[in-house]
């Protein structure tokens, strides 16, 4: 069986300042989209990690457990932590981590990739969309 695709952005207006977080599931020809407003004030880089584990939940909602997931993200930061190439300094952003880590137990194998934000348009869509709604 083919790995689940996962799209995921979040953003913050004025860093920190409203945030949003948006998500897209490719699981063969079905596709989830969720958006969701983080609240205020909270950093981009908190609202890219909280749109991971968003994801993550949606994915146990979807009954993807056991799947191998492939989550596609524009935040190099983000990936880079997550696959421990890179440190967490900021203490908000280890509770973030330590959420997604958590949240990974019953899936099969997780990947996390770096992508351009030009192929990450569907879920930056969803964050706009959150914000300008707060939904």
């Amino acid at each position: 069986m083919s790995p689940v695709t996962i799209y995921t952005d979040g953003g913050a207006r004025g860093n920190p300042g409203p945030a949003g977080a948006g998500v897209v599931i490719i699981d063969g020809d079905k596709k989830t989209e969720v958006k969701a407003y983080l609240g205020n004030p909270v950093t981009n880089n908190w609202a890219e990690y909280e749109a991971v584990v968003i994801a993550l939940g949606k994915a146990h909602e979807l009954l993807l457990r056991d799947r191998d997931l492939d989550f596609k993200l524009d935040s190099q930061l983000v990936v880079e932590q997550l696959k421990g190439n890179w440190k967490i300094k900021e203490p908000e952003l280890k509770k973030q981590a330590q959420k997604v880590r958590d949240l990974l137990e019953g899936f099969g194998t997780v990947t996390f990739t770096y992508i351009p934000r030009e192929e990450n348009k569907e879920a930056d869509r969803l964050v706009n969309e959150a914000l300008d709604e707060r939904v």
